[in-house]
């Protein structure tokens, strides 16, 4: 489907921001489309998202993405992420293939990824004091020296466990090949609906990763007793402090990240390349 205005969000930090968006604009003029730039210097930016747009292209690389992917999901808009940089594991179009990219969504339209996302809220002392949305992971984790915490697990309102570790993060299977990954979770393919939770350095070593469906009731409790100030963080951007008997709810999100993706590599490709799945020893 044609799309009658076009925003580009442009990672305004990398230079070839300007530039590509004057190629994208002179492009989008040619069509007779629609169209607006914004460029963002931090992924806490606060911007306003214009009533008319229907299709968003993100240029940067995966944290702009995410940025992108929190401000437009509820709105249902198509987001074609271009990398300006080496190819990223959700930005997998290149600057060079942006338009490829963009005229197979409109003429064939068999490049449309539907991507599960996480709810995320803070319950404190029975009111909810925080609340927003992750494509990638929401991450309860230490904020000071001292890194071990102590968080107790329910899933499903079934009591699950008392964690001692440095962490503990709920990843979507986009997120899998990112925090999730480095500390040992599984990599799922990107269409499956599931969540994977993962321990960040437990202390008991039986702690280990979890996937589990998508409709989990995932809920952290931080446990009475710590020895260090505890944080939440959604996908490694927004943060806020917790206090020991918060409580932070993870669920599905009813809405969905729609990317764009490439005709010409896919997530296999870009995960076999990014980890050097080559067959031999790398050091």
């Amino acid at each position: 489907m044609r799309p009658e205005e076009v925003l580009i969000i442009a990672n305004g930090v990398k230079k070839e921001s300007m530039p590509l968006s004057k190629e994208i604009e002179d492009y989008l003029d040619e069509h007779q489309i629609r169209h607006s730039t914004i460029m963002t210097m931090s992924t806490s930016d606060d911007i306003s998202i214009p009533y008319s747009t229907d299709f968003v292209i993100s240029l940067g690389g995966d944290g702009t993405v995410l940025y992108v992917a929190r401000k437009v999901h509820e709105l249902g808009l198509p987001i074609l992420p271009v990398n300006l940089g080496t190819f990223g594991y959700i930005t997998e179009v290149g600057k060079n293939e942006w338009r490829e990219a963009f005229e197979r969504y409109l003429n064939v339209g068999d490049n449309l990824s539907r991507r599960l996302m996480l709810k995320v809220s803070v319950t404190r002392k029975k009111k909810k004091i925080f609340s927003s949305y992750a494509l990638n992971e929401a991450t309860v984790s230490s904020s000071g020296t001292s890194k071990v915490v102590k968080l107790e697990l329910d899933l499903d309102n079934t009591y699950s466990g008392l964690f001692k570790a440095d962490g503990i993060i709920v990843a979507t299977p986009t997120g899998s090949t990112g925090y999730s990954l480095a500390a040992g979770g599984p990599i799922l393919m990107s269409d499956i609906s599931a969540f994977i939770i993962t321990p960040i350095c437990p202390f008991t070593l039986s702690n280990r990763p979890l996937v589990t469906g998508s409709e989990t009731n995932c809920t952290i409790k931080v446990a009475e007793g710590q020895r260090t100030g505890v944080v939440l963080s959604v996908d490694g951007q927004v943060s806020i402090d917790l206090e020991e008997g918060d409580e932070v709810n993870i669920e599905k999100s009813r809405s969905k990240a729609l990317l764009i993706l490439s005709h010409k590599r896919n997530y296999i490709e870009v995960i076999r390349d990014k980890l050097n799945w080559s067959g031999e020893m790398h050091a």
